[in-house]
């Protein structure tokens, strides 16, 4: 059997497809997590959130972990 490490994400630009795969939902699951906090989030510029939004869904709906094989 392997190592198996559980780490927190690192804090980058990521796309909303990219973060619901990491929170093991589906975008459109995802999506309407963030209505709950759309007026502190903003708006995305281009396809990706910047990172003072992607600290701030961290905050509001925790950091997902990762798993190292």
């Amino acid at each position: 059997m392997g190592n198996k490490e559980i780490k927190a994400l690192p804090i980058k630009p990521y796309m909303p497809g990219e973060l619901a795969k990491y929170y093991q939902v589906s975008e459109k699951t995802f999506r309407c997590w963030l209505v709950a906090f759309k007026d502190k989030l903003g708006k995305r510029t281009g396809r990706y959130f910047n990172i003072k939004q992607v600290e701030l869904i961290f905050q509001e709906l925790g950091t997902p972990k990762t798993i190292d094989l």
